[in-house]
């Protein structure tokens, strides 16, 4: 689209990386907008992929060019003199309260070490005498030098007085103090329950790790978070997620009780940002089965999906694999079978559901897939609700080639999290060996054979940055530039597949392709801006570049002061 040249100006502000400034002349077949934009724009649409211009009326993109737009009166123009325009960044996996909890509570992550980790928890536990229990997650020893786990004489020695149990940062192992597993009645011989494990060491004694559906044992003696605790992280964890430059979060699995939390904070003006939302296997889930899709109607909170899970982790042993460990005899936990599934799926094509299963080893994911193919196969085609359900498996971190292509052949969408691979890629090679690796977050594979990925962060398991995740996407090496021998470097994409992974590809994973995804006039103004150009610059400082605007719905949602 050409138009005129922009009008001039009467007020202009001058910021690091920007211009600001409102017209004061009308002009001749101008543009209505409320915000416009210059600078680099990439659009994530392949038919107009560049662009210089765009301005914003009301809540849509109300025009899109690369010459200078026309702009009528009372429009605010940003001019940017260095950065990037991006269409809203999405963050397609993430635990939105589990991000506010995070930040409230004792938070482990990013330590580096176990002694500073023990440290962090006994200062913790000394600020808050009157705390019934010390519970915190975060921690993980990819990178600690003592190259262990924790174990139970560690955190004994340092909180020996009350309950403590510390989950590691993917969720799916904790460790448990002495006075918690003597609450939870478990000893060495307790056996664990199926999809769990109680660790024990080589002379049979506890270690005080609780792996998958054992940490339940444990988890049900904690104090309930109150109704306005939840509330609470909730506002916290989208508050953040602004400020970092998403527009929308995916949330993978939660309550009923939280979706009605967000749609009050959304009444009360405290939704930061839009929320596609999955409820969590269970009662919840049962409940949206029997209800069908929630929406608000404005694309700001909708709940179509169920969160099922079939393993665990890799970096606790928990992910189910084909062939055992490269260390160790087990070959993971598989946490639900085909009976229990099957009429989950089943009423769901019914249903217009959309299904969201974790699966991270070899033989969950090919197991997920026979699944959901046996489900398409009992459930005739005139019966499905929607003629593309669009199902999904949640990380989708180990696949076996042929299962590679059965994604594409079934229509599945792998929604995988690239921090993942560059945390993992310090201890995966041990659980895996050499050969697996190369089916290990295969992201340019999955590409090569047609299919689009999702691309998430899994927060709070991990950071919940995007310009980590666009980097890791991208760059494939950890964020101090190293890359494990084997890494698979090949495996990384371009940066403009990185881009569609938490753009456009998101949107479409959940349904919402035409509304946003693309800067492309008519869909809604969601937009990330950042102050480099993460499209172009050297591969260390994507991590560098600031958020500058999160707009979201044609609204400023977060400014870098």
């Amino acid at each position: 689209m050409r138009t005129s040249t922009i009008i001039s100006s009467s007020l202009l502000l001058t910021f690091s990386s920007l211009t600001f400034s409102t017209h004061s002349l009308a002009a001749k077949h101008c543009v209505e907008a409320d915000l416009a934009f210059s600078g680099n724009i990439y659009t994530a649409n392949d038919n107009f992929p560049k662009a210089n211009h765009l301005a914003i009326k009301g809540n849509k993109i109300a025009a899109v060019s690369l010459e200078p737009i026309t702009l009528c009166d009372g429009a605010r123009h940003f001019r940017l003199k260095k950065g990037a325009i991006l269409p809203g960044f999405t963050d397609a996996h993430v635990h939105l309260k589990g991000i506010g909890y995070r930040e409230k509570n004792l938070n482990l992550q990013g330590i580096n070490s176990l002694a500073e980790t023990l440290q962090a928890v006994a200062d913790y536990a000394k600020a808050n005498p009157d705390a019934s229990w010390v519970v915190g997650r975060g921690w993980i020893e990819k990178v600690w030098p003592e190259k262990r786990f924790p174990n139970l004489a560690d955190i004994d020695a340092i909180v020996g007085d009350r309950p403590a149990y510390l989950t590691r940062a993917d969720g799916h192992s904790a460790l448990a103090n002495s006075a918690a597993l003597k609450l939870a009645g478990i000893d060495k011989h307790t056996q664990a329950p199926e999809g769990g494990a109680i660790e024990k060491d080589s002379k049979g004694e506890l270690t005080g790790l609780l792996v998958d559906n054992a940490m339940a044992l444990v988890e049900k003696l904690i104090p309930e978070n109150t109704r306005a605790d939840d509330k609470d992280a909730l506002a916290r964890g989208l508050k953040r997620n602004a400020q970092l430059g998403w527009t929308q979060t995916q949330n993978a699995g939660g309550s009923w009780q939280d979706l009605q939390l967000l749609q009050e904070l959304q009444n009360e003006g405290q939704l930061a940002h839009r929320v596609y939302y999955a409820l969590s296997q269970g009662d919840d889930a049962d409940k949206l089965l029997n209800k069908g899709a929630q929406f608000d109607g404005g694309s700001w909170i909708s709940a179509r999906g169920i969160k099922l899970y079939s393993d665990g982790a890799l970096g606790s042993r928990g992910a189910a694999l084909i062939e055992p460990y490269h260390d160790a005899k087990s070959k993971g936990l598989l946490l639900i079978d085909e009976p229990t599934i099957m009429p989950i799926l089943e009423k769901a094509l019914r249903k217009g559901i959309q299904i969201q299963t974790h699966a991270i080893g070899d033989l969950a994911n090919r197991l997920v897939l026979d699944w959901y193919e046996k489900a398409f196969r009992n459930v005739p085609r005139d019966e499905w609700a929607i003629a593309n359900p669009r199902w999904r498996i949640e990380h989708s971190q180990n696949i076996t080639p042929e299962d590679q292509d059965r994604f594409k052949q079934l229509g599945v969408i792998p929604s995988m999290q690239p921090s993942h691979a560059i945390g993992d890629l310090h201890f995966a090679p041990d659980r895996l060996g050499e050969k697996r690796l190369q089916n290990a977050y295969p992201w340019q594979s999955l590409l090569d054979k047609g299919l689009i990925i999702a691309g998430g962060s899994d927060a709070p398991v991990e950071i919940g940055d995007p310009r980590i995740e666009f980097y890791a996407a991208s760059i494939r090496k950890d964020t101090s530039g190293f890359q494990a021998e084997g890494w698979h470097p090949e495996l990384a994409v371009s940066r403009d597949n990185a881009l569609k992974m938490f753009t456009l590809w998101p949107a479409y994973a959940a349904f919402e392709e035409n509304l946003r995804g693309s800067i492309e006039v008519g869909k809604l103004a969601d937009l990330t801006i950042f102050n480099r150009d993460i499209m172009t610059v050297a591969g260390d400082q994507i991590l560098e570049a600031d958020v500058l605007f999160t707009i979201i719905d044609g609204n400023i949602a977060y400014q870098k002061p």
